[in-house]
């Protein structure tokens, strides 16, 4: 998968037969710290350009013996997605109009100001390294096994945190897993269990929080028949149906000091008894506990329990923590709901990705994954939008607000959407409408991703 390196290498490939305009050009390009390649021969371009070139195109229209059109035409061919600024005379500005219909980036006037050259290259290689970015994350997605399979992410606490289970799968020994609340310590627990030798046994998972004092004992324990009121029949414990394979303790934190003391003494002995029975049962038991904080600072957790269980340790990012790996996993989780739904999987868009980035995802992945449902589900919809919603219903979580400049551009976003619904993706209309040059509204449908075809579609339902 391309790194953050890679991207930033962007270049650009201007092509020109006016030996002038080229240097000059280029020499601009170069001075505001851009890798240029310069081709004189539109054909030469075309035969060193491979789909996912890391590079944009700057292309005049008036040259021989292939003009900018046509070689806009061979290059959209061979990469759909590639940004191509044409760069035109006064006489092709119609030509050059067009060229938006036809996949063109953008186009630039003769003579145009450096400036607006270099803020124009600017966007371009931005959409650009979102392209690569996307196409390389897919790419790395398709090729997915094994533990990279279960854990998945490329950033290196992730990388560490997979190196730790491979390592801490063939020592047998318990294990601490620590992490925020949705960060995945589940997971990685059962990435350990099924990468262990344990793993045709039993993986069972218990949440100390969610169990009530006074039936924690029976469910770890299990209980013979008459044992207390209302056990009418004997009862297998978690303990002991989790014997040769894997007991998970999440929120160990939560365990009452009495049970504290009782697993202790299991872990020490390999033996337990059931609740209303004196015969001891051989038990053979890995422990993995998780917890949101240092066990061994909490008050009312029990030393002796913490250093039977503190063997090993992991330590999980938050999601905010992950970097790149954000937009891959939103990339990973959207995957996974199209094909088990059924329905199309939408392309990431530009103000969509940026969203993602910015956002601080305080429910961490367990949220990710609520926000990647409905983001499938929900046709024309954007991860702004998604979140502002989300939170509206839950006036008592608490987050980090999306900036402003997000909020505009997705009220921007639903305007347009919202116009070439209501002129059935006729873009003459929507442009009136909006009060828009051409050239305009297509980079605002590209950056939303908003595409023509879906309203036209709409229209024949």
């Amino acid at each position: 998968m391309q790194n953050q390196n890679d991207t930033s290498k962007t270049k650009i490939w201007l092509i020109d037969d006016d030996e002038l305009v080229r240097s000059t050009t280029a020499q601009w390009l170069r001075l505001s710290d851009h890798d240029v390649i310069e081709f004189t021969d539109p054909r030469t371009l075309l035969d060193e350009f491979n789909e996912n070139e890391n590079c944009i195109i700057i292309s005049d229209i008036r040259m021989s013996p292939m003009d900018g059109m046509t070689l806009l035409a061979k290059l959209i061919e061979k990469d759909a997605h590639l940004p191509i600024i044409l760069i035109t005379g006064h006489g092709d500005i119609d030509m050059a109009v067009s060229s938006l219909r036809d996949g063109a980036f953008d186009f630039l006037e003769k003579p145009f100001d450096p400036k607006r050259l270099t803020l124009t290259v600017g966007k371009a290689i931005k959409k650009r390294q979102l392209q690569l970015n996307q196409h390389y994350q897919s790419r790395y997605l398709d090729k997915l096994e094994g533990l990279e399979e279960m854990i998945v992410g490329q950033c290196h606490a992730i990388n560490q945190v997979r190196e730790q289970i491979n390592t801490f799968a063939k020592m047998d020994t318990n294990v601490i897993v620590y992490g925020d609340t949705g960060c995945g310590k589940e997971l990685v627990a059962q990435a350990l269990h099924k990468t262990s030798h344990r793993s045709e046994h039993s993986f069972v998972a218990i949440n100390c929080a969610a169990i009530p004092a006074e039936l924690f004992e029976s469910e770890l324990f299990g209980h013979e028949a008459g044992a207390f009121t209302g056990a009418n029949n004997k009862r297998i414990g978690k303990l002991e149906k989790a014997s040769k394979g894997t007991l998970f303790l999440d929120e160990i934190e939560s365990m009452p000091i009495a049970m504290q003391i009782k697993l202790l003494r299991v872990l020490q002995e390999n033996t337990l008894e059931r609740v209303g029975s004196n015969q001891a049962i051989s038990i053979d038991l890995r422990v993995i506990a998780a917890a949101k904080t240092d066990l061994q600072r909490l008050d009312g957790f029990r030393q002796d329990l913490f250093f039977r269980l503190n063997v090993s340790q992991i330590h999980l990012p938050t999601l905010r923590q992950r970097g790149d790996d954000i937009p891959l996993l939103f990339k990973h989780f959207c995957r996974g709901f199209a094909d088990e739904r059924n329905v199309a999987l939408k392309k990431i868009s530009p103000i969509d990705y940026e969203t993602l980035l910015i956002y601080s995802w305080p429910g961490n992945i367990r949220e990710m994954r609520n926000i990647a449902l409905r983001y499938v589900l929900e046709p024309n919809t954007s991860i702004a939008k998604i979140l502002n919603g989300y939170h509206t219903q839950e006036p008592n979580y608490q987050y980090n607000p999306l900036p402003l400049s997000v909020k505009v551009q997705d009220y921007e976003r639903s305007l347009i959407d919202v116009t070439l619904k209501r002129c059935k993706g006729n873009i003459q209309e929507t442009l009136e409408v909006l009060q828009l040059p051409r050239r305009t509204l297509n980079q605002k449908m590209q950056k939303y991703g908003l595409n023509r075809s879906n309203y036209l579609d709409n229209q024949d339902s």
